[in-house]
């Protein structure tokens, strides 16, 4: 790789694997293709490389994807008992909650337009991450589920019950999410979690049909309209208590045990 398409900066994520193809960061999890999970590691990796994009207006767009065979399969439950293992009362449990929250404001808040680029099984917290970017593109076998309820835990990661019944209508959210149904992709671009579905073979070409013209925009006119859109689509969340997630989680996990 030349140095003109790597990513310069003082982040050296292990985690997930960064590359910058001129105006575009391309941010991969799991580059190892082994875990599909978001664990503390990967969320202090993308939490860094959000906050050094402050120091990076060249960096225009990022692209969210995955190394492995399923974008994601939601959040490190194993980390999750290791927490509550080192500290019953729930206070590790929580600092990892809240890293998920500072992770998805950071999505949200970033002057880059943000493209979730999805395949395989997109699940819990993964389906939260990618409903904070500002266009989503999914394979046409993507399958979703959101399994919190059925595992007995509230869907408190990341903040994003708000996001995702603004992204998708509250009465379709509050169905799946209390179901647990697994859904595909054509019910999720027909509940606008999904801006394209295409063949996995043109997903590459789906995100160029975006990152091309987008590339060509006006720097300044781009992330006034994101944080004009931001701004319209939080007015929607005026009761919002996604700061009390990491204590409904450590709550309900301490009383399970």
């Amino acid at each position: 790789m030349t140095e003109q398409n790597r990513f310069l900066s003082p982040v050296s994520p292990k985690a997930v694997r960064v590359e910058q193809d001129g105006p575009v960061l391309h941010v991969r999890l799991d580059p190892e293709g082994q875990d599909p999970t978001l664990s503390v590691a990967v969320l202090d990796d993308l939490i860094a490389v959000l906050n050094d994009l402050h120091e990076r207006p060249d960096i225009r767009i990022l692209v969210l994807s995955s190394m492995g065979e399923d974008f994601c399969l939601g959040a490190d439950r194993a980390e999750f008992q290791a927490a509550m293992d080192q500290d019953p009362g729930g206070a590790a449990l929580r600092r990892i909650a809240d890293k998920a929250h500072r992770l998805c404001q950071a999505l949200e808040s970033t002057h880059a337009v943000t493209i979730a680029r999805l395949h395989g099984k997109v699940v819990g917290a993964g389906l939260a991450l990618a409903s904070y970017c500002d266009l989503r593109a999914g394979a046409d076998t993507c399958r979703f589920r959101m399994p919190e309820v059925g595992l007995g835990l509230p869907p408190a990661w990341g903040g994003a019950m708000g996001r995702l019944i603004s992204e998708g209508g509250a009465a379709r959210i509050r169905e799946l999410m209390l179901t647990c149904d697994t859904f595909d992709a054509a019910t999720a671009h027909r509940i606008s979690l999904l801006h394209k579905v295409t063949p996995a073979d043109a997903l590459d070409r789906a995100v160029t049909a975006w990152t091309r013209p987008l590339a060509r925009r006006s720097p300044e006119a781009l992330v006034m309209t994101k944080r004009m859109l931001a701004g319209y689509s939080r007015a929607d969340r005026t009761a919002d208590i996604t700061l009390l997630d990491s204590h409904l989680l450590a709550a309900q996990v301490v009383r399970a045990r």
